[in-house]
């Protein structure tokens, strides 16, 4: 089923999946989790609510009890899952992708993800064959408010933004639920925080040029010290500076090492494979230990756990926390670089020299291609490494990343999108050029046309 992902479940609506699947996926949920008591949220995507129905539906005819929070975000349903003991959560939600998509995100106890391989796999064949007598004892379904008690949590974590002028993009989504309650009108201008499911305004992707181009402009404009945006569930944060300047994700992570690192000096940072050789130098002057995983939220939750490590990040904007249940939270990233950046203004300081220390080298960000015969690809470059000096390391655990002294690349295959994913990073501009061109013509012959 093209539904189901690495991650998650997601695809456009009433083509990938539709209300009998996600139907299909209520009643089989409760047996593959043994799951009695599920809470399920969803975003304001048009199909949501259908969607959340038949979710519903499912869920009780299988004999689960459904606590329901309605309109929430994605993170709320990773909290609350751990936090109040439910056996297990559904977040309905297409993340960042546009209008016409929605999907279904998964937690078991404890906000352990469900992926390809915790019981997706399993769940795409439980849900493909004839479903099992629907329980005598049908589950109840009960409408649940814990955003007040949520933003409780996140105040505790907000220092003071006196002194600091700054905008924040909801893009129409989950964000506008909390951002203005959280961070106040004093110092804040926001935009797009009417939910909107078809996200008129931009994509619901922060990562994409288009999407921050409104905030860039009302930064400037408004003279703000710097602007945030989420993504259309909220699970994801960038930022861009003074100037509108889009600020790479991982750079972040050294800003959220540097605050964790002064409470427990030598812990565990966890960074996704492309991460930035800035990040993990910085992490290591700091004292403390940086470690490089797989991308995706799948992968990042078990291992921090498995870590112990106090904080992690990716380059996509997701902010793994020890003390949110080792879950991703946007939220909780914004409050800690924002009262990082208000302490910087306070000093006569600016956002930017606080990244400065960490942004060193030359990076091309990740370059996309389409790509029909992606692992002979993967071998056509791994075979023009071995005209290049040996590289001091080589990670092969998410697609491969080769180290060198001067230079490194990661080419890895999306595990929600049809593309062979690229990231250099070098010492010089002129080499980043030039190592990008030559990875280019190797990639040439294999790229769809």
């Amino acid at each position: 089923m093209s539904a189901f992902k690495a991650y998650d479940i997601r695809g456009i609506w009433d083509r990938d999946l539709d209300a009998d699947l996600v139907y299909r996926i209520g009643r089989c949920l409760p047996k593959l989790l043994d799951a009695r008591r599920v809470l399920i949220g969803r975003d304001v995507r048009t199909s949501s609510p259908i969607a959340a129905e038949s979710l519903r539906r499912g869920l009780t005819e299988a004999g689960a009890d459904v606590d329901d929070m309605g309109l929430c975000t994605t993170p709320m349903t990773y909290y609350y899952v751990a936090e109040y003991g439910y056996d297990a959560a559904v977040m309905i939600t297409a993340s960042h992708n546009s209008k016409e998509y929605n999907g279904l995100k998964i937690s078991r106890r404890g906000a352990l993800p469900v992926g390809v391989d915790s019981g997706l796999l399993e769940l795409e064949s439980m849900v493909g064959k004839e479903l099992p007598p629907a329980s005598v004892n049908p589950g109840v379904v009960k409408q649940v408010n814990y955003l007040e008690d949520y933003l409780a949590y996140h105040r505790r974590n907000l220092g003071s933004l006196e002194g600091l002028r700054f905008v924040v993009d909801c893009s129409n989504g989950m964000a506008g639920l909390l951002a203005r309650k959280l961070f106040g009108e004093a110092n804040a201008t926001f935009l797009n925080e009417e939910l909107d499911g078809t996200f008129p305004n931009h994509p619901p992707n922060p990562l994409l040029p288009e999407a921050t181009a409104q905030l860039g402009k009302a930064v400037v404009s408004s003279g703000a010290h710097l602007g945030v945006i989420f993504d259309g569930d909220a699970d994801r944060v960038a930022f861009v500076d003074s100037q509108g300047k889009f600020v790479r994700p991982d750079i972040m992570t050294g800003i959220l090492a540097q605050h964790y690192l002064a409470k427990e000096p030598g812990a565990a940072i966890l960074c996704d494979i492309r991460t930035s050789r800035g990040v993990t130098e910085y992490v290591s002057k700091l004292g403390g230990a940086p470690h490089l995983w797989k991308v995706g939220h799948a992968f990042a939750k078990v291992k921090l756990r498995e870590l112990h490590a106090i904080v992690g990040g990716e380059l996509a904007g997701h902010y793994y926390f020890r003390d949110f249940h080792h879950c991703d939270s946007s939220v909780l990233c914004a409050s800690i670089i924002l009262t990082h950046a208000a302490e910087a203004i306070r000093r006569g300081q600016t956002f930017r020299d606080l990244l400065a220390p960490i942004d060193v080298y030359a990076n091309s960000g990740e370059c996309n291609y389409v790509i029909h015969e992606k692992d002979a690809a993967i071998l056509a470059v791994e075979t023009w490494m071995k005209t290049l000096p040996e590289p001091e390391r080589i990670l092969d655990f998410d697609g491969i990343r080769c180290d060198w002294s001067d230079w490194w690349f990661n080419l890895r295959k999306s595990n929600t999108e049809p593309y062979l994913r690229l990231i250099l990073e070098a010492k010089s501009e002129a080499l980043l050029l030039s190592r990008k061109e030559a990875i280019e013509q190797v990639l040439k012959p294999f790229m769809d046309a």
